[in-house]
């Protein structure tokens, strides 16, 4: 039977760069579903707009995939089109993923091919919400993005819609000096030139930990 855990800043699996990121916004409790050991392990948060132009479509398949076979941990709240694509290839590997939703977890609301990846201690869901949260909105999205990010060592965003929310959260990841990637395509000119690092292949991604 699936059991949600409830995790406290005095508990030692809290991770602690929720509390050094997100600061006094760091949640007090987080809820879990799933093998907790895959927090111990290094991630990378992966974003994308609503909208992602159609040249970097095909590039972003390949990037899932070369993670999904590299064994790379993906983290996400996997909402956006672009995003849930990727977590539909990555669930088809064998590697961690941690998927964040924006809203509280319950175990009654879990999609049905979640449960072979959780049972094989591959899937973990975590929220930071509790049970007041029961569906997304703006300002819960954008804390979930932000929670998302300080789980991980590294973030990839695929693409970020000029002036748009994406934008505005790479600018405190970067504020963070938490690495940034992207692809260098004219598509993310901005990104790039906000301090975002062009994307050069996998080994970006096996760096040790700084």
């Amino acid at each position: 039977m699936l059991m949600i855990t409830s995790i406290t800043q005095v508990d030692r699996i809290y991770p602690p760069v929720l509390k050094l990121f997100l600061g006094d916004h760091a949640p007090d409790s987080i809820f879990a579903l799933g093998n907790l050991d895959i927090l111990r392990q290094r991630a990378l948060a992966l974003f994308c707009s609503v909208k992602c132009p159609a040249p970097l479509i095909l590039q972003t398949y390949d990037l899932a995939r070369q993670l999904r076979d590299a064994g790379i941990v993906v983290t996400s709240g996997f909402h956006s089109p672009m995003e849930r694509e990727c977590l539909s290839l990555l669930l088809r590997g064998k590697q961690p993923v941690i998927w964040c939703p924006a809203r509280r977890l319950t175990v009654n609301r879990l999609p049905k091919e979640y449960a072979g990846p959780i049972s094989e201690g591959r899937l973990l869901i975590l929220s930071p919400f509790g049970e007041k949260v029961k569906r997304a909105r703006q300002d819960i999205a954008r804390f979930r993005n932000e929670f998302a990010a300080a789980l991980a060592d590294q973030v990839f965003v695929v693409y970020a819609t000029p002036g748009g929310k994406v934008e505005s959260f790479c600018e405190k990841v970067l504020v963070w000096r938490k690495p940034l990637l992207t692809f260098n395509s004219p598509s993310n000119a901005a990104l790039l030139a906000s301090g975002a690092q062009p994307y050069t292949g996998l080994a970006a991604f096996t760096d040790e930990r700084g």
